[in-house]
């Protein structure tokens, strides 16, 4: 019998891409297909670009390594269904000097792994019943889970931080919710 090797990327880009589109047109839903999109694509280096949504209009914010994948990013966001306009905060890394240092530490599998902890984190807002995880936006940095959005009470944040810790992978959670 023959054997299929599964992408682990394109797995959790889908199951992204699944979680979001149950969220509709949302500000929230259309960050998730727009941090999908950066994640499954192979010039964008998605963990440096910070995504936020009001009204339709996303944020693109980072300092990324190339305009080709500002450009990049920018036309995916542009093209995701839902969003009015883009506004574009990225930087281009500029060298000051010439030099030899080394890239940081953080291989790919880390940058996956972070993706994966921000899927299973959405997942399990999303499920909870007293959490409106459709408020809540994750992104997930070296393990480290960072909550935003807007909360009504005390005892749904609470939830959201206790979700989000007990979530496999998660070393720890940071919250600022409105």
């Amino acid at each position: 019998m023959r054997k299929h090797k599964v992408n682990p990327i394109l797995v959790l880009a889908a199951a992204a891409f699944l979680i979001v589109s149950c969220q509709g047109s949302t500000d929230a839903g259309i960050t998730g297909l727009v941090k999908t999109k950066l994640a499954a694509d192979s010039q964008v280096n998605a963990s440096e670009i910070n995504v936020a949504t009001t009204n339709g209009v996303v944020t693109l914010t980072g300092n990324i390594d190339s305009q080709e994948a500002k450009d990049r990013a920018l036309k995916l966001a542009g093209e995701t269904s839902g969003v009015k306009e883009v506004v574009d905060m990225i930087s281009v890394k500029v060298a000051s000097a010439s030099g030899d240092a080394p890239e940081p530490d953080r291989t790919v599998g880390e940058h996956i792994d972070d993706a994966a902890i921000t899927m299973r984190v959405k997942a399990r807002l999303l499920e909870d019943p007293v959490v409106k995880g459709l408020r809540i936006d994750v992104d997930t940095r070296e393990g480290v889970v960072f909550l935003t959005g807007t909360v009504p009470n005390e005892a749904e944040r609470k939830q959201a931080v206790e979700v989000a810790r007990t979530t496999q992978g998660v070393k720890n959670v940071e919250a600022n919710f409105l």
